[in-house]
Parts: structure tokens; sequence; C-alpha cells
């Protein structure tokens, strides 16, 4: 056991002096508290103070930051117990979860009772709920504006948006507040010196912002920053507030939307290592708000017309003080307000419309005449609040308030609407709400001279229809736009550029009557009804690929009062027997297959050369199988009817070498060929692109590829044969049908086990049943090999799909083959 001495007795009577005078600076500690924030401080928070011991838990449960603790004065311990004594003051808690910069002991966030994170309230920054000069609140000022135009908000104070009074967490004190009383200057906003909470709204108290405070031109100064140079202030002009700026990702409510219904921590906000950077996403479905700023970037924004660095924050729009305004409508008016009333009127505009529109006029210094002019107004509102004005000057110049933000005008007027109409400029939107209509917009800023070029550019970079983008919320709901622009080249240039970030699928385009220009005029010239008329019969927008019959009415009646011998009925293969169930028609696919050295081939060729005798056709011939001279060969027989060569297969006498150079000359006037040069096998999207390149130049009306199995066809991993012949013969049909030419693809049947010289199916293709699925006609040709049921020479092209009815129908006609000239011909 350790002995007391003298040592321990002289510094235990110290400790005790030690205590004795912490106990008394936290009494005074807590008189000061008192004497601050009144009442709101509760009895155990004060019975918490009187002691040392009960001091220091106190502080370690409060963990009071060192701001706060340089504020109070005295020692840690008592500053520190201020601090926490301050934070439980502003919410009227005892947790300890309001105080100082809303953070617990851990370095956390500490919980609100809403919910809510203990973020900074982007409202309550703007000025929400502040009280305006002279004593009285914004919300509160009597309006000298004449009806239809809302007082615009006073000159350096933001205006208050509209906001919801939040009721207090059960269990938790709010303090009341006073209203201003007369001939008092109005209560100080919060300051760096006072954490408390300054307003009832909120049921934690924000963290302190260092405001800047407007200079008699109605312009922010700059305001000091504690986080990263520039990067803090940067980001607080989008209205986000973080409680670190730390590099690193950050969560708090989305000022846009608010979190939505259940407040949510939707946000995303990433500061780059570098701590000059940042980038933010909101993740709710029906916000989706993203962007990015950095310190660099707001810094440049920050310069003045010079170059040099400004001292000053973005300029707050001078709107008009509304005793300045002198307002339109019945009644009495002023001579300048009756003078543009005349206007008017004469315009066919009735007093309670340019009213109900909020027009006035106002002596406004006007830029394009150099000097004061009586102006007329037109208020651009947005749920009740004036957000710019444009002027009219006496000379028909135009020019809106400088830096205030682009919206459509009339955009209160569309609220819950469904259908909007939007017009070239403020005077067609009232002579349109003359005619009945108020669901009606105007651009701003009129219409370009001719649609920009290229993609279109992002939100960001897209100036010139920022009021589009400005008004995102109101018009994401709209299911129908009728684009009613004027008939001119920039109208028509207007109402594209407005479809494009509109999506063509939702708008409608209005054409005037003929010699009206715009909805004004067709008022003024053709009346109320013929204004309806044009509204009523406004058409779709063209989409691409979208079409109505109505759009192809000529071509439907020619094909309606076509002869039989229109290619749209198909040709004559030249064979009457044939053409009673097969006729070739411009862009369809005919798969031909048939058993090995069954003809299918050679009837083909024939076929084609009939159809170049006959009809004049040219065609591209892709036969893998032949060689060229071979067949050339082939070809020649076929147009000369005399064989190339003497021999076995032929007793008649060859042709002679004009009869050749005859049949060439026909040949290379209606054959090109298609051929791989090299080693490679080639694919079908190559044959496809030289085609192509055959019609522009040779105008081919046919095109053959023979055989399937010869062409490359190699197809991604995973990709099934039965998939990759479906998008084949799909991009085979599509060249078909945009080129109107006829293709023939020639195909092999799979392996026949146990063939006993039996005709075969299409289903025998080797590959895949869609050559038969997807193709507009199916022919096997198929030769007798048996001399008990007829000629060795008779061959049945055996037609066993025709999809078009009119061209053919399902049946085996019968020919004959000419080994001499390998011509075919008709069995009687």
């Amino acid at each position: 056991m350790r002995t007391s001495t003298i040592g321990d007795d002289a510094r235990g009577s110290q400790s005790g002096v030690r205590r004795r005078r912490g106990a008394r600076r936290a009494r005074r500690a807590a008189v000061r508290i008192h004497a601050r924030v009144g009442d709101s401080v509760n009895s155990e928070t004060m019975a918490a103070l009187r002691t040392g011991r009960a001091l220091a838990r106190a502080l370690e449960r409060a963990g009071g930051g060192r701001g706060a603790i340089e504020r109070c004065g005295g020692s840690s311990r008592t500053r520190a117990a201020h601090a926490a004594a301050s934070g439980w003051a502003g919410s009227g808690r005892d947790d300890g979860a309001g105080g100082g910069d809303g953070r617990r002991r851990d370095g956390r966030a500490a919980p609100r009772a809403d919910g809510q994170s203990g973020g900074t309230n982007v409202q309550w920054l703007r000025g929400q709920g502040m009280p305006a000069q002279g004593g009285v609140r914004q919300d509160q000022a009597p309006s000298s504006a004449p009806r239809g135009v809302a007082p615009a908000p006073l000159r350096g104070t933001p205006a208050p948006p509209p906001q919801q009074r939040q009721r207090a967490p059960q269990g938790v004190t709010q303090t009341p507040r006073s209203p201003p009383q007369q001939g008092r200057s109005p209560p100080r906003a919060p300051s760096a010196e006072n954490t408390t909470s300054a307003t009832g709204h909120f049921s934690t108290p924000a963290p302190v912002v260092h405001r800047s405070r407007p200079d008699a031109e109605g312009e922010y100064a700059a305001q000091e920053s504690t986080g990263p140079p520039g990067l803090r202030d940067a980001l607080m002009d989008q209205g986000i507030v973080l409680q670190s700026y730390t590099p690193g990702q950050h969560r708090i409510i989305c000022p846009t939307c608010n979190g939505g219904s259940t407040g949510e921590r939707s946000l995303a906000v990433h500061i780059e290592d570098d701590g000059k950077s940042a980038a933010w996403c909101c993740h709710r479905a029906n916000c989706e708000w993203t962007g990015g700023t950095s310190k660099e970037g707001r810094q440049r924004a920050s310069k003045g017309a010079d170059g040099a660095a400004s001292n000053r924050r973005v300029a707050k729009p001078k709107l008009p003080d509304p005793a300045d305004l002198q307002r339109i409508g019945p009644g009495n008016m002023t001579p300048a307000a009756t003078k543009w009333s005349e206007f008017l009127k004469s315009r066919g505009i009735s007093l309670e419309v340019a009213e109900r529109n909020g027009l006035a006029v106002q002596n406004v210094y006007s830029p394009p005449a150099s000097g004061y002019v009586d102006a007329l107004c037109f208020p651009y509102m947005r749920d009740g609040e004036l957000i710019n004005i444009k002027y009219r000057g006496p000379d028909k110049s135009f020019w809106q308030v400088k830096g205030a933000e682009k919206i459509l005008y009339g955009l209160d007027d569309v609220a819950g609407e469904e259908e909007v109409i939007i017009v070239e400029g403020e005077m067609d939107k009232l002579a349109l709400e003359m005619a009945g209509f108020r669901n009606v917009v105007s651009v701003p800023d009129g219409a370009p001279g001719k649609v920009k070029d290229g993609a279109l550019p992002s939100p960001e970079d897209d100036r010139k229809y920022e009021y589009l983008w400005n008004c995102r919320a109101q018009l994401d709901t709209i299911s129908r736009f009728v684009i009613a622009t004027d008939s001119d080249g920039p109208g028509r240039a207007l109402s594209e550029e407005l479809a494009r970030r509109l999506g063509k699928e939702r708008c409608w385009r209005v054409t005037w009557p003929e010699g009206c220009k715009d909805a004004n005029e067709a008022l003024q010239k053709e009346g109320v009804e013929t204004v309806r008329e044009s509204l009523s019969t406004a058409e779709g927008f063209p989409l691409r690929g979208l079409f109505r019959f109505s759009e192809f009415a000529p071509e439907i009646e020619s094909y309606f009062n076509m002869t039989t011998a229109n290619e749209l009925r198909g040709v004559s293969t030249g064979w009457r027997n044939i053409d009673n169930h097969y006729r070739v028609v411009p862009g369809e696919l005919t798969v031909v297959t048939g058993v090995p050295n069954s003809g299918k081939s050679e009837w083909v060729d024939a076929l084609m050369c009939n159809l170049a005798v006959q009809h004049g056709w040219s065609f591209a011939l892709c036969s893998l199988e032949n060689k060229v001279h071979e067949h050339a060969r082939k070809l020649v027989e076929k147009y000369v009817g005399e064989p190339w060569f003497e021999g076995k297969y032929s007793k008649a006498p060859r042709m002679n070498p004009d009869s050749m150079r005859t049949g060439m000359k026909w040949l290379n006037e209606h054959f090109v060929l298609i051929r791989h040069e090299d080693d490679e096998l080639p694919s079908v999207d190559w044959i496809l692109g030289l085609a192509r390149a055959a019609v522009l130049r040779h105008g081919i009306r046919g095109l053959l590829i023979d055989p399937y199995n010869e062409l490359d066809h190699k197809r991604p991993t995973g990709q099934t044969e039965t998939e990759y012949v479906s998008q084949m013969l799909t991009r085979i049909k599509r060249f078909a049908q945009h080129y109107d030419v006829h293709v023939w693809f020639v195909a092999h049947p799979r392996q026949l086990h146990n063939w006993k010289g039996e005709c075969p199916g299409l289903y025998d293709i080797s590959g895949s049943a869609h050559f038969i699925n997807k193709c507009d006609n199916g022919i096997v040709v198929h030769r007798n090999r048996d001399e008990k049921l007829g000629s060795l020479r008779e061959v049945t092209v055996n037609v066993q799909k025709v999809r078009n009815k009119v061209a053919g129908s399902i049946g085996e006609p019968k020919l004959e083959y000419n080994v001499a000239n390998g011509r075919y011909v008709d069995v009687v």
C-alpha cells in the first residue's frame, strides 16, 4: 500500500482548488449561455453545468467544434460546453444532435429528427423566410404592381421561392418567431458569432454560411471561403453545400428535387483528388440532375470584361420596381399605356387579354435607340414569380433584362396541361388566346436563320435554346406539342430545332393559310375560325421510317391502274408454263435449290438471258462455282442458240466467230461480275456493297448469288447458324426492296439419306428453315432421272412458295432442256 506524503496532500489541495475554480467557471458560462439563448436551455442542461466533472461529461457527449469553443471564451471545457449548449438551444433538444456543424463526436453527420441529413438547407441559404427591407417580410409586402404582373424582388434580396412550413418532430421545442414591429429595424440574419437557429421552420439549425451582402447596384460581392479556395463557392453557386470538401464521394439531398417525398440523399458529389474540380449526379429517376464545376472554371467565369479578376459574384438581374410599371387593361391608364393599348387593339388583342397576361409599359433605357423610351413589357413568369421581362420599343426593337434567366413566355399558363402550343412571338400567343387557346407559350429569342447541321449539343452548350432546358421540368410531362411558328424560312427552321429537342414523336406542325405568316396575321386577315381550323388540322412531324398510306397515294393509285405488262405485276420469264406460276417482280428474293446436277444454276442463267432479251434487264453475277470463261460460254450459247464447241454434248456445228463476238458484246452490255480477286471467301455484306455500286453505275435489275455454301459465314461467338441465316436474309431483302432489284439466291440441300430420286423440299436446304420462311419465292429445280417416268431432259420447276399472289401461285410446271445450247423450252 502506498503511503500518503505531504506532497500528495498539497497536490490534493491544489486539485480541489482547480475543481472549485472549474465549477465557478462553469456557473459563469451557464449564466452567459442563459443570457444569450434565454429559456431555450432546459433545467437538465443547467444542472449538468454546475460542476466541473458534470461539465466534462457534457463536453464528451456534445463534442463541440473548435469554432464554437473560441467564441465562448474561458477554459476549453467551458468553451466546449458553451458550444454544446448553443446547439441544444438552437434546436430545442437536449440530445446534442443539432449544434455546431451538425456532427457527432465520431465526425459523422448527426441524424435529424425529420429523417434528413444534417446538411445545409438550400432554401434557407437563399433567404427563405428572411425579412425584407424596411422590416416587412417579402411575402407580406404590399403589392403596387398592376394586375397580372408579379411584384419584383427587392433589389439585392433573393426572391423567396414557395415553401412549405415544416412541422417540428414530436417532443422538439421550437422558439416562436415574433413578427417585426413597425418602426423597428428588422432582425439580423444569423451571423458567425451566433450559431443558433434564426427561424422556426427547421428542426435542426443549418451550418453557418457567410452570405454576401448586396451592394448598391444589386450585385453580390465576393464571399469569404472557409473551404477549398474557389471550389466551395463554385458548388454553392449550384446550391450544393457539403459538410466537408475532402476528395472523395459525398452524398447530400439534391437541391433540385429535394430528395423527393422521402427526402433521400440522392445527390452523389465526387471531388477529385486534387480538390480543384467536382462532379455530381442525382440518382432519382425523375430528376437525374448532373453537372460539374471546378475552381479554375469558376474563376474564369468571375473575371471582368478587361480580363482582370473581379471581386464580385454573378450579377443579379435588375428587374424593375412594380411602381415603375404602368398597367395596360380596362379602366384608367396612363398616356403611355393608352398609346400601347391602341397598338394592341390594332393587332386584334383586347385589353382583357393584355391585362391577364400582365402587359405593362415602362419608361426604360433602350439599347437599340440609345435612350429612354416608353416600352411595352412582356413579363416572363414562373410559379407566379417574375423571372425576366422582354421589352418592345416603338421602333419594333426588342431587348430583355440583362442577366435574367431565359424561359418560355406564358409558362404558368401550361401548368398541368397535356397539350401545349408553341409560337414564335408574344403577339402570336395573345392572338391565340383571342381564339380561345390559353395553353400557349412563346419562345423568347425568335427564330434562327437555318437549321444547324450536326448532332444536338449538350444542354450546357445549347445556349440558343437554353430556355427549353430551363423549362424542362414543365415540358417533360407534356404529351403533345403543336408547333405554330411562322411560315417563313426561319420559322420552319425554328420548328425543326424545337422538334429535335422536344422529340419529333410528340410534335405536330401547323400550316397557316396562304398569305398569312403567323397566328396574329391569320387572326387579323382570316378571323378566329380560320385560326382554330389551322390548329385542328396540324399534321404530325415527319419521322424517319414512320409513314401513312396517304403519303404513298400516287404510287398506290398507279399500282391500281397498271396494265398486265407492268413490272409491279411481274415480268414474263419467257416460258408460258412458268408464267402461270412464277413471274419476276423487282424487289423480291427468290431462293432456288435442288439436288446436285439438277440444273438449278443452268435454269437461273437461262431465266436471266430471257429477261435480258425480252425486257432489257441487266444483272450482277456472283457465281462462285463457275470459272469466268465457263460462265461466259454458257450465257453466250443461250443467247446465240448454238454450241460453243463441237463435241460429245452436241452434234450441231459450233457457232462462228462473228456470232461469238456478237454474243460477247451482248453479254458485256447486260452482265457484270462480282468476284473476289484473292483466296479469301466473299461475305454477303461484301457482295451487297458491290451490288449497290452496280446499281448506281450499271443500273442492274437483278442479282445472282450462287451458291450459299461458297460464302464466308463467320459469325459472332454465341450466335447460332439459324440466327445468322435469319439476319443474312433480312439484309438481302432490304437491299432488294431499297434498290428495286430482284435477287436469286441458290442454296444446296443438306445430305439426303436413302434418297431415291424424289424432289426435295425447301425445308431440306442446308443451314436453316429461314430460307423458306423469309424468301418471297421458293423454287426447287428437279431433273427426271427415271426413263420410265419420261424424258431424261425433262425438268420440273417446282414452285413451292409464292408470297405475292398477283405474281404467281404454287405449281409444278415442266420444261425440256436442250443440251446443245443450254436453252429450256415449254413441255406441251
